[in-house]
């Protein structure tokens, strides 16, 4: 919808008419103030239906015109009783147009939409192939457990190209992503599957979009209505359920007069029924087989991965067991046929030690009346075939008799021995069962109260209610008030009320010195603190200052001499100012410490001028 909606913007940008989008996601009640003025909308079928039932000023009955795109999927069981909906809310007098790439000709779906004599007109039906020209289709035969090894093998030799990879389950899709991104290929993964929200999807469909060398992993609900551009790839690692499924998930590439690639991996049992399948619709594929020598082998990897990450063996499990079902849920049984998958083999190839339990329940939307329908057949069977009655259970016996853990279990179990009973015992002539009585529907009349009215009955409840108290538990587990206020009587029962004043104040006071001492103490600590850091300071600037260059003494000794023959040096010091420290002014006069400087670069009359200024010399 998002995508017909921003095409719509750019064809009728310099026309009059108004458009509007209602999808899943977006402010209703934005919507709700605009869609009554639009001319032209763009719009999923549960958001349409929302719109129907909660915006009061929203109404199709002029509308003149239907479009259903992807019409064989909208039209099938998933939205029929929305789309039921939707059509019993349009008007009988409109054109209604359906759009697919696998059009749907039922009667049934037809008869619904309120279409007489319709018109169908078909772009590949007098053609060759129901697929573009331009499209290479390809098919490989492999075993279950070698389709991540090829898969591998196949994105690390099309590291600069766009793919899309299907996949059947959205846990497949997370196991497939994780273990990839872990394995580092060197190219871009993303993935897509129905379990993401709207926001998340649709962020991820724009960066897939401007992207040139990326794969996406993703299930069927990208296999319809997503305009991929440049899309070079379509690889389907699993076997999709019908054509109609392959034509939607091949038609992500070679768009329009592009070219593109297809390659279908089949196991060795859905090779017959899927080429079966595909020469009904007029699909050529081509079979190609895999070269031994450029398939890398990840299994090893996969086992490192799901034993130090226990989200990658959860996810590993979640995927192992997602694919059984849905080999399993499938309706073409020539095609598809879990007995024939190597359980163990699989389980291994994705890192597992074993392959896990699956639980499949049959029948699991079977109704109560299907039930009762059933188990009165098999009894007729057990009579014809002169059977033990005694020994044959229904259906309704085996649910009675298992032990569930619903919070119904108990009542059913006794509505089953109460009704045993009162057959076996037939000396009781008044029994006790369960009866449907009708009862007419009282219809209680509608009082409309004034905001002020509910606000005094809001105010009345509040005020019968009470406020709330704190309550705790003594140590015999009675309530009692955490707050409880005691009388003037009880209060001076325990004792005169000036003594126990009097006991009050000192032990506070007693309290108080107490605290006292402790703030005094820690208040000395601070400032020994404090004075410490002080000195250290004072230390580390006086080291400062001994460290500077001060004063030239040329020496007097004449061991100063000697020395200066040896190594001509230069003592340091500085004239002090106000702001010496005693300290420093002490060693002054006592002698202060100089530094001998090497000036055995200088000349003999570059010192005598060095000392002359120092002198006070001009």
């Amino acid at each position: 919808a998002l995508q017909i909606f921003d095409v719509l913007r750019k064809v009728g940008k310099l026309h009059t008419f108004s458009a509007g989008l209602l999808i899943g996601g977006k402010d209703l009640k934005q919507e709700q103030e605009r869609v009554a003025r639009m001319n032209i909308l763009v719009c999923t079928p549960g958001r349409l239906l929302q719109h129907m039932d909660q915006t009061p000023d929203f109404g199709c009955d002029n509308l003149q015109i239907l479009v259903l795109d992807e019409a064989d999927r909208i039209l099938d069981c998933g939205f029929e009783k929305t789309i039921n909906a939707i059509v019993a809310n349009l008007p009988k007098e409109r054109q209604t147009l359906l759009f697919s790439a696998t059009q749907t000709k039922s009667v049934r779906d037809l008869a619904r939409l309120s279409l007489k004599d319709p018109e169908y007109v078909a772009v590949h039906d007098k053609s060759e192939h129901s697929t573009p020209k331009q499209l290479v289709q390809k098919y490989l035969v492999c075993d279950l457990p070698q389709k991540l090894d090829i898969l591998y093998s196949f994105i690390r030799s099309h590291l600069k190209q766009k793919v899309i990879v299907f996949v059947s389950s959205c846990k497949q899709v997370r196991f497939i992503h994780e273990v990839l991104c872990k394995l580092q290929p060197g190219t871009v993964i993303m993935c897509l599957h129905g379990k993401q929200k709207q926001p998340k999807r649709m962020a991820i469909f724009d960066q897939f979009c401007r992207k040139t060398a990326v794969v996406l992993i993703a299930t069927d609900v990208a296999a319809r209505g997503l305009d991929f551009p440049s899309v070079e790839w379509v690889v389907q690692l699993d076997c999709p359920e019908d054509a109609d499924t392959y034509i939607h998930r091949v038609g992500r590439t070679a768009r329009y007069e592009s070219a593109g690639q297809a390659l279908l991996m089949l196991l060795p049992s859905e090779e017959k029924g899927m080429m079966e399948e595909l020469a009904k619709k007029k699909v050529p594929v081509e079979r190609i087989r895999v070269n031994p020598g450029k398939t890398v082998s990840i299994q090893g990897k996969m086992r490192a991965f799901c034993s130090e990450n226990p989200e990658i063996k959860y996810l590993a499990q979640k995927a192992f067991i997602s694919y059984i079902r849905s080999v399993h849920l499938q309706g073409n049984k020539t095609v598809f046929d879990v007995h024939a998958l190597p359980a163990e083999a699989y389980a291994e190839s994705l890192g597992l030690p074993g392959a896990p339990k699956i639980k499949v329940i049959k029948k699991k939307n079977e109704s109560r009346q299907l039930a009762k329908i059933n188990a009165e057949e098999e009894k007729s069977e057990a009579v014809d075939s002169g059977d033990d009655l005694s020994e044959a259970r229904s259906k309704i016996d085996k649910m009675f008799e298992k032990k569930n853990l619903t919070v119904l279990s108990e009542h059913y179990a006794k509505i089953k021995t109460d009704d045993d009973a009162a057959d076996d015992d037939e000396e009781d002539f008044m029994t006790l069962k369960r009866k449907d009585h009708e009862v007419d529907d009282i219809e209680l009349p509608i009082l409309e109260l004034s905001h002020r009215q509910l606000l005094r009955a809001k105010a009345k409840e509040l005020k019968a209610r009470g406020s709330g108290q704190k309550m705790v538990f003594d140590e015999e587990g009675n309530p009692r008030l955490a707050y409880e206020l005691q009388s003037l009587d009880a209060f001076e029962a325990e004792g005169k009320v000036d003594e126990r004043t009097a006991a009050y104040l000192e032990e506070a006071s007693e309290l108080m010195r107490v605290a006292d001492a402790e703030d005094k103490t820690i208040a000395k600590e601070k400032m020994k603190a404090k004075k410490k850091e002080r000195k250290m300071k004072e230390r580390k600037l006086r080291q400062e200052e001994e460290d500077a260059p001060l004063d030239i003494d040329m020496g007097e000794s004449d061991d100063d001499e000697e020395e200066e023959e040896e190594k001509p040096a230069v003592e340091v010091g500085r004239k002090r100012g106000r702001g010496a420290p005693p300290a420093r002014q002490r060693e002054e006069k006592g002698g202060s410490k100089k530094r001998r400087i090497d000036v055995g670069g200088l000349g003999q009359e570059s010192l005598e001028d060095i000392a002359f200024k120092l002198l006070g010399g001009n």
